[in-house]
């Protein structure tokens, strides 16, 4: 790669071809366009090329590959280890790409990649419907699902990716194809969590679901209560109802409304409850839990499934400083709770840790019918260091780290992809499992030369040559 190559004629030609914008480092909205959601990313594009159609991904793609520049594809932009940005190549910004076409006699939508899950639930829910998302609604629609994507819906709906109809994608050679059940099936297994490895997804579209008001909320415990609810927790939960969504969680109360001051501050253990049931069969489900423990705090209630999705977003606004690590988990033993014990003291107010349930429907698809292998998981856990200021990086990084050592010996192996840092080949591989091979053949078939490798990356086998 050599940026040097570049001149202003041919940047010019890019920018002529091109409906969005083409943004330079001397340009004055440099800053703010390659800024992620994660503040402890700091990374210089040369060019970013703010895409409006597919039209603008191809010549991008092809400008890219022309000058021999390392490309980034944002969606979103929330991906941990910044992996939708890069030094010194192109971003390719799909965040002005944000229509949404809902179908609600056939229950589908189609969506631009550009699309945050907010922009697809006020579109959905104006029919009563939705499809499997995760938990903050400022998420980007394009990582999320090639991940896998999991969320409140997915022990009764599946994975995202179990969702997933038909996509567009632009390939490395520039051209444009679909990929789905009838048309390049091996591209379109690939996708369904093998991540970006394989094109540029411009849209999705996605099976919908009659999902509109959820019986929702925190139920919090104080914290001395963690052994006895986590242990009722691991044993209750895979017996529910495929209706309950509900995660459990370590964390902080915010010292915020709308929770009252007598409890701001407290470190907690909890539910984060969602069920699409009736508010009769989510009383009694909730009055167990009650029983377990008398909660710290409890709002739990019917509401919109947009409102849902969107309690987080306040208190995880974009630039924060943000460092993951995840895990697959198929029993919560008595020695992983001490070790949850151990750590259950967040570091800052926005740190936590989530067991996301991803059994019931997610469980009866074979691991070999999409790139997600993990079909044999019964949690997917994330343990999180988030703090506003930069000096505190390291604090929330090492407890994220030390936590999640201690705990990974009593993990399924592997995690979700969406919830790795920057860790290597080896945790990839664990990762897809015995689906990893024929990712890689899928690799050589569309992108052997790896042009796409700024991602959880699926390297392509070399080519033997005849001698």
């Amino acid at each position: 790669m050599n940026t040097q190559k570049i001149n202003e004629e041919q940047v010019n030609e890019l920018k002529s071809q091109t409906r969005g914008e083409v943004i330079l480092p001397e340009d004055a909205q440099y800053d703010e366009a390659r800024a992620l959601y994660n503040g402890m990313i700091d990374k210089c594009p040369a060019m970013i090329v703010r895409c409006k159609n597919s039209g603008d991904v191809i010549y991008s793609v092809n400008f890219a590959r022309e000058h021999d520049l390392l490309l980034a594809i944002r969606s979103g932009g929330h991906n941990g280890p910044g992996l939708g940005t890069c030094d010194g190549g192109m971003m390719i910004d799909l965040s002005l790409m944000t229509g949404v076409q809902v179908d609600p006699e056939d229950r589908t939508a189609t969506v631009e990649a550009g699309c945050t899950w907010g922009d697809v639930d006020h579109a959905t829910h104006a029919f009563g419907l939705a499809t499997v998302s995760g938990v903050i609604s400022t998420t980007g629609v394009g990582g999320l699902t090639l991940g896998g994507g999991h969320g409140y819906l997915t022990r009764q709906y599946g994975l995202t990716i179990d969702n997933l109809l038909e996509a567009d994608v632009v390939l490395a050679d520039g051209r444009f194809v679909k990929a789905s059940e009838e048309k390049n099936e091996d591209l379109f297994w690939a996708l369904r969590g093998g991540g970006g490895n394989f094109g540029i997804v411009t849209s999705f579209k996605f099976k919908l679901h009659p999902v509109d008001t959820v019986i929702a909320g925190p139920l919090f415990w104080p914290l001395d209560q963690l052994e006895t609810t986590l242990k009722w927790y691991r044993d209750w939960l895979p017996k529910a109802p495929e209706a309950i969504g509900s995660f459990f969680l370590l964390a902080e109360i915010p010292s915020a409304p709308p929770f009252p001051e007598s409890v701001q501050g407290k470190k907690v253990c909890g539910l984060m409850w969602c069920h699409t049931g009736s508010l009769e069969e989510s009383e009694r489900a909730i009055q167990e839990a009650r029983e377990v423990a008398e909660p710290l705090f409890e709002h739990t209630g019917p509401m919109p499934y947009p409102a849902l999705q969107s309690l987080f977003d306040v208190f995880y606004p974009k630039g924060d400083q943000w460092y993951w690590k995840g895990d697959y988990v198929n029993e919560i033993s008595d020695e992983a709770i001490a070790e949850h014990l151990r750590f259950a003291e967040v570091p800052t107010p926005q740190s936590c840790m989530h067991l996301y349930p991803i059994n019931g429907a997610v469980n009866r698809v074979d691991k070999h019918e999409t790139a997600w292998s993990k079909r044999d998981a019964n949690w997917s856990m994330v343990i999180v260091g988030v703090d506003a200021d930069p000096k505190n990086k390291d604090k929330i990084a090492n407890w994220a780290r030390d936590y999640w050592e201690a705990l990974h010996p009593h993990s399924a192996g592997g995690s979700y992809i969406n919830f790795l840092m920057e860790e290597g080949e080896e945790r990839i591989r664990g990762t897809y499992g015995d689906n990893y091979n024929q990712l890689v053949e899928i690799k050589n078939k569309y992108d052997p030369e790896n042009f796409f490798r700024v991602n959880q990356n699926i390297q392509p086998k070399p080519v033997e040559l005849d001698r």
